[in-house]
């Protein structure tokens, strides 16, 4: 880890990483551990200007709301039969205060190239969380997008949690089970029977 910190620290010097460094921790800042509900995982951090946040899935204030975000949020407006124009900014704070940990797999990037940083053993720290979560906490809701994240799925013991699957909400790929998965219904229902407050999306 702290080799990990160390290469990102000196690529600073030099380049532009997403995101800033006060915010790659960001995800674990907002969800604390024994708050944990529902798990995200998402692959690497936007690498454009200004749009990461250290949260999976999310931009910053006043940045264009993503394709694959927006795809995300078509497929809760279509669960709750929210207004079209529901959404209006494409940051994520909320659902991670709710307890939704919103984690990339890497957790750096350098500016214009994806998955740069994903050489430097990122996982292995996100591996550990996902470890971690699994031992010490119950009835966790893991939703996961994509082959990358459904790769993570052997780490989760089923009688112990609940896992959800779906393509990655990406435009090439949601229209291959992301759409209509009905996860964020599916995620309150688990929640409401397990008397937990549902999740606010």
């Amino acid at each position: 880890m702290l080799n990990i910190l160390k290469i990102v620290s000196f690529e600073r010097r030099k380049k532009i990483i997403f995101p800033n460094s006060r915010d790659v921790f960001r995800a674990f800042c907002l969800t604390p551990f024994h708050s944990i509900k529902v798990v995200v995982i998402g692959q690497d951090p936007y690498y454009q200007d200004n749009q990461a946040n250290g949260l999976a899935f999310s931009v910053n204030f006043g940045c264009k709301i993503p394709p694959s975000l927006r795809n995300i949020y078509k497929e809760v407006i279509s669960n709750f039969y929210l207004p079209k124009n529901y959404y209006f900014h494409g940051c994520l704070s909320r659902w991670a205060l709710q307890g939704v940990l919103l984690l990339n797999s890497i957790l750096t990037v350098e500016s214009g190239k994806p998955k740069s940083h994903a050489h430097l053993g990122w996982q292995n720290f996100t591996n550990a969380i996902i470890y971690y979560i699994n031992k010490y906490l119950r009835q966790v809701i893991f939703l996961l997008w994509g082959k990358d994240a459904q790769e993570k799925s052997n780490m989760i013991h089923r009688n112990k949690h609940f896992v959800l699957y779906a393509s990655h909400p990406s435009p090439l790929s949601a229209n291959r089970g992301f759409f209509g998965c009905n996860h964020f219904f599916k995620t309150n229902d688990i929640l409401l029977k397990q008397n937990k407050n549902v999740i606010f999306w």
